[in-house]
């Protein structure tokens, strides 16, 4: 299933107040695993940032200024989300920011179903425990060295991380049961390979060969490579 790990940064906490998007981080994963592809933009929110905004994110004013509007940068953004279930770090603050930019250059709002909500897994399967994305990838081990700040992209692509771990890890989707696994859908599929029509020269010199027949002697008995008639 494709999904999109998503993340935003901000000028400030109220999407219905006046704070817009400054950028936009994009993670394609397939059944859970990133695949590469990503889509990233900074945004010119037309507004000034407060300091404290741009402490945390290191998005100035003046670094805002001659980078595209949100709606010049909405249909490649909608583009690359496509059809697939998006997921974010406390969903809900995201999606209120991302619909609110469509809503105001008239485009369809994303339905809350469409969005899944890592924090609220986190808290699910760790009651109790802190469940902010860092302290998500101390718990698995994720290196942070990347992070002097919060980026967008960076935060999308540890999240990404982060979500792998929380739907159960890369051995998920090592289901050979033919059943497929839960919340992955799918089996690994090994393709048949064709047979060698020709077999490879042996490249044991006679002496290696002689060293090893006479190892093998030295065992004595009938072991496994006496059984089983190897060539030595």
């Amino acid at each position: 299933m494709r999904e999109i790990v998503f993340d935003t940064e901000t000028t400030g906490l109220e999407a219905n107040g006046g704070d817009r998007i400054t950028e936009l981080g994009c993670v394609e994963v397939i059944d859970c695993i990133p695949t590469g592809r990503t889509y990233h933009a900074y945004v010119n929110p037309q507004r000034s940032t407060p300091a404290e905004v741009v402490a945390i994110t290191g998005l100035t004013d003046e670094f805002l200024a001659d980078k595209p509007l949100f709606s010049e940068v909405a249909e490649d953004f909608v583009e690359f989300v496509g059809d697939a279930v998006m997921v974010a770090h406390n969903a809900g603050f995201d999606r209120g920011f991302i619909n609110m930019e469509l809503e105001r250059l008239g485009k369809t709002a994303y339905p809350e179903d469409r969005f899944k909500d890592t924090a609220r897994i986190a808290r699910a399967k760790f009651p109790g425990s802190y469940v902010s994305l860092d302290a998500l990838c101390k718990r698995f081990d994720i290196s942070l060295e990347t992070r002097d700040k919060h980026g967008a992209l960076i935060d999308a692509l540890l999240l990404a991380e982060v979500y792998l771990e929380l739907t159960g890890g890369r051995t998920q989707v090592l289901d050979l049961s033919g059943q497929g696994s839960a919340g992955w859908g799918g089996v690994v599929d090994f393709p048949v390979q064709p047979t060698r029509p020709a077999k490879l020269a042996s490249r044991i010199s006679e002496a290696e060969r002689a060293a090893h027949s006479a190892f093998i002697d030295d065992l004595g008995g009938d072991v496994l490579w006496k059984q089983l008639s190897v060539d030595r």
